[in-house]
């Protein structure tokens, strides 16, 4: 009998920021093995599951083109296999895995072509979100802000591409989560996940890149939006993601496999 599910809260804008649900410490054993983590407990919700497999191919340790086992990844979990159905066809509506019949899931790798068209029309939405949060900003929603600027910095401190990645994505979700706009902030929970999870890991690999500098590449933003400038917060946040469209164009040009690393 398939196991019915708690109704979630919306999918807040926070559904980027895949560290801000509880983590776990998880990996290759999804594929590979049998070994239960005690850090997530049965009962645990097809969101929370969808987080985790999102970070684990974010992370690298499920290569594009990669196997999910259904059953391995409830073994591993601590969980039954309903809600990481759920989870898998959720993540297959993402984009991010792709689902045959008697074959099951795999990690989905997509075009050069989707990829760049995904930050376009994610430069659009995020450039609105930031225009309908500078009037609606609170102090709270600047210091989320500010403090996922200094963990940026902290992490381009120790060379943590990971970790970097995180606090960017809390940045972005900071700002939809201010423009409380629930439209804009389902239709960004859609893209953004794909968008993060396939971009070029040129960036992360290449000597030239410099963590610093992408943190820096925020301050813009908080800036115009911080002064209350409402079309000037639009205007730099959409040059920001088009941006990095473009950084993300010429990694492509010399990598023929994306992989899980975000810098946005």
């Amino acid at each position: 009998m398939k196991e019915r599910l708690p109704r979630q809260p919306g999918r807040a804008a926070t559904a980027s920021a895949a560290d801000s649900r509880p983590r776990v410490e998880a990996g290759p054993a999804a594929v590979d093995g049998d070994v239960a983590e005690p850090g997530v407990l049965r009962g645990v919700l097809s969101e929370q599951i969808k987080d985790v497999i999102l970070r684990w191919i974010v992370e690298g340790r499920l290569p594009l083109g990669s196997r999910i086992v259904e059953t391995r990844v409830a073994r591993t979990l601590g969980t039954s296999q309903a809600p990481v159905r759920e989870a898998l066809r959720d993540l297959e509506t993402l984009g991010v895995v792709e689902i045959e019949a008697f074959r099951g899931a795999r990690v989905r790798q997509p075009s050069s072509r989707e990829l760049l068209e995904a930050f376009s029309v994610r430069a659009e939405i995020e450039a609105l979100a930031s225009r309908e949060a500078t009037p609606r900003i609170t102090d709270a929603s600047l210091r989320a802000m500010e403090e996922s600027m200094a963990l940026m910095r902290e992490a381009a401190a120790v060379d943590d591409v990971h970790a970097h990645a995180l606090a960017n994505a809390q940045f972005h979700a900071a700002i939809v989560k201010a423009a409380d706009n629930k439209t804009l902030t389902r239709v960004w929970g859609v893209l953004e996940p794909f968008a993060r999870t396939y971009i070029t890991a040129t960036l992360a690999s290449a000597a030239s890149t410099n963590l610093a500098h992408l943190a820096d590449r925020h301050d813009a933003i908080l800036e115009a939006i911080r002064a209350g400038d409402a079309d000037k917060a639009a205007e730099v946040t959409r040059a920001h993601l088009l941006d990095a469209r473009e950084i993300l164009r010429r990694g492509l040009e010399v990598s023929d496999q994306p992989s899980a690393i975000s810098h946005t």
